[in-house]
């Protein structure tokens, strides 16, 4: 056979996905399977969704389930929850008319991934599928990833490999492919940005801004100027406008630290912002909508600050979705000597110094020091023996002048002669205990002579008479008490 001869290959293009069509319109339903296979998807269709149930068991693989909300012997959520018993994976779009937009959003509040109004806008539509995929694909990863954590010591610059910290790297995958507001609680110092970071790189915003702000680092005067931005003429030294960070992190994640810091009036004004999705410049007459996740985080005891009238119920409320719990350093001290080996790498690359040897005796006390600045403080410990360190190795005399100074001095060995004395007094306590104080029994126990016995006693300063106490008597119905 010539070359001529061979007969051409067929050109197959790529499917994107598996699509499950269900609308009892039968018309709709034709006219979006063409377009939705126009687009490259391979779509089962059907116009009964008992039947689409059917298809869905013999086919779980499939990605999107492109859904009518209002159908005759199942609504779209409730098809929704059956599929996902099989798949939890499965992402859902459902078709609803302006009536029943109320139903679609409670789908998207048990699972959905997102809804489309009738009649159905193509472009949105192709927007939120590619959307839905995205979010199954970040989904599996999560679950795949979810599987290495316990192996590992180290989540996007999160150091630990303690019960709790697994806990924190599983709440962070969890919580990350959604839009869900976040809230950090922990000391200064415990890493509550980081967990805001690994958040927002493992979520669907990852490509998008993150932008962070200390609200307790700005004057309050500042602060709305910071957060919602201004026009030029706003005030005298507004010489031109400026973009707030709601504005900055739009289609991102903004991260407010120590919110608990703010006061009531800017409150009010971030809680307006949540729940309408508009922020107002200082000195404009027009608003700007933006789609921004928000994280926050506090060291203060929010529920707390609520009770004294310190903080907005309702915007505590709003911002207390998922709580996540960063623990301080004092309950999580296995990560210690993690820690201790990853600042110490950072710090000879900032210094260009090499430690090759480390006094047993520090790693000692960093492991019973309580560590009340946490992690931030245990870097600056770090930090300050290799920068002042002359040699390959850190000794503990380099503690000397710090905290950690009372954890590494050993005990002085005491004389034989002061030792054994403590030790026979403890004796004789214990001895003169269990016989309640009775010297002939006590000194019998000891193979001492009655007399010699007392004179032992009056060399070590105690007294037979206080250890003397009434036996009680119990009585047989006490017993079962007991």
């Amino acid at each position: 056979m010539t070359k001529e001869n061979h007969p051409k290959k067929k050109i197959i293009s790529k499917i994107k996905a598996r699509i499950l069509l269900v609308d009892d319109e039968e018309n709709i339903l034709e006219v979006m399977k063409i377009r939705l296979e126009l687009l490259g998807y391979d779509v089962l269709s059907t116009s009964d969704p008992q039947q689409a149930l059917d298809i869905f068991s013999e086919n779980p693989d499939i990605e999107i389930l492109l859904t009518d909300q209002r159908m005759q012997s199942l609504t779209g959520q409730e098809l929704m929850a059956k599929c996902l018993e099989i798949n939890p994976y499965l992402q859902t779009i459902i078709f609803t008319a302006y009536g029943t937009i109320e139903q679609a959003v409670d789908a998207m509040k048990a699972g959905a991934f997102s809804y489309v109004t009738k009649p159905v806008d193509h472009k949105e539509l192709e927007i939120k599928l590619e959307q839905a995929l995205d979010k199954r694909s970040l989904l599996k990863k999560v679950h795949d990833f979810e599987g290495l954590i316990d192996g590992k010591s180290e989540f996007c610059g999160i150091i630990g490999k303690s019960s709790v910290m697994r806990s924190v790297f599983k709440q962070i995958l969890q919580v990350a492919p959604t839009d869900i507001t976040v809230s950090i609680f922990g000391e200064s110092g415990t890493g509550k940005e980081l967990v805001a970071r690994a958040i927002h790189l493992h979520s669907l915003r990852a490509k998008a801004p993150f932008v962070a702000v200390n609200c307790a680092a700005i004057p309050e005067s500042l602060l709305e100027d910071e957060l919602f931005g201004h026009v030029r003429g706003a005030f005298t030294s507004a010489v031109g406008s400026k973009n707030g960070v709601f504005a900055s992190a739009d289609s991102g994640t903004l991260f407010l630290d120590e919110v608990g810091e703010m006061a009531e009036s800017m409150q009010a004004k971030l809680l307006r912002v949540l729940e309408t999705g508009e922020v107002k410049p200082l000195g404009s007459d027009r608003v700007r909508k933006v789609d921004v996740r928000l994280i926050v985080a506090t060291k203060q005891d929010l529920k707390k600050m609520v009770a004294e009238g310190r903080f907005r119920e309702d915007l505590f409320y709003r911002i207390h979705v998922v709580p996540i719990h960063m623990p301080p350093l004092r309950e999580r001290k296995r990560d210690v000597p993690l820690l201790f080996g990853h600042f110490l790498k950072k710090a000879m690359k900032k210094t260009k110094k090499q430690i090759n040897w480390i006094d047993e005796d520090i790693l000692g006390a960093f492991k019973l020091y309580d560590w009340p600045g946490n992690v931030r403080e245990l870097e600056n410990m770090v930090d300050f023996l290799v920068a002042v360190s002359q040699e390959e190795m850190l000794s503990s005399g380099l503690l000397a002048s710090t905290p950690l100074a009372e954890f590494t001095s050993k005990a002085p060995v005491r004389p034989l002669k002061e030792a054994r004395f403590e030790f026979t007094r403890k004796y004789l306590e214990d001895l003169l205990k269990i016989t309640r104080g009775n010297i002939s029994l006590a000194a019998k126990h000891a193979g001492y002579y009655r007399a010699d016995f007392y004179k032992l006693l009056e060399r070590h300063g105690l007294k037979a008479e206080s250890f003397r106490k009434k036996a009680r008597k119990i009585s047989a119905a006490e017993l079962s008490a007991l």
